[in-house]
């Protein structure tokens, strides 16, 4: 009986111990990734800002070539919904809804139901370098509620969502660049 004692106090500790570190980890997940794309920033504004397009270049896009997608709405204007169900769990199900839309920025709400419930905001800006090359910046915010966020200790958004970003930023240029 000392013993089970024992071991559920240690468990305890461990639990308190646990939660006392999640008071001061992160709750937010912030990054951005930029590449310079070699043509007229109204081209390129006029390709991101039409979300069926990410299916082209995203790196989730190309994961599961036969995920179930659905569109809702006018496609590039506030509204729109992008939907996907994949049973490949890297990529899950969720939808992508533009959110806000300026002369050079697009807002969404990325609302995952699979493999867990989370609602973050992602957005795709633009911005002239010159009359021939625009720089291309894609931004994610996500946030993860206390106790959970103790997951960010473990998680580096930066390595893995960023690299994705990245992987997407380099196709979208070979793409218009084409």
């Amino acid at each position: 009986m000392k013993i089970l004692f024992t071991i559920l106090k240690i468990i305890g500790v461990l639990i308190a111990l646990i939660l006392i570190i999640a008071l001061f980890v992160k709750k937010e997940i912030k990054l951005e990734k930029e590449i310079v794309i070699n043509k007229p920033k109204v081209m390129v504004y006029d390709y991101v800002k039409l979300l069926q397009n990410q299916n082209n270049y995203s790196k989730w896009a190309t994961m599961d070539p036969s995920m179930k997608k659905e569109f809702k709405g006018t496609d590039g204007t506030v509204g729109f919904v992008s939907a996907w169900d994949s049973d490949n769990k890297d990529v899950g199900k969720g939808e992508q809804e533009i959110t806000k839309m300026q002369g050079d920025r697009i807002d969404y709400e990325l609302r995952f139901m699979k493999p867990m419930k989370a609602i973050n905001y992602a957005f795709m800006g633009t911005e002239s370098i010159s009359d021939s090359s625009t720089k291309v910046i894609w931004g994610f915010n996500g946030k993860m509620n206390y106790p959970l966020n103790i997951m960010n200790l473990f998680f580096d958004a930066e390595k893995m969502v960023g690299d994705d970003f990245a992987i997407g930023l380099d196709n979208l240029k070979r793409i218009l660049e084409k």
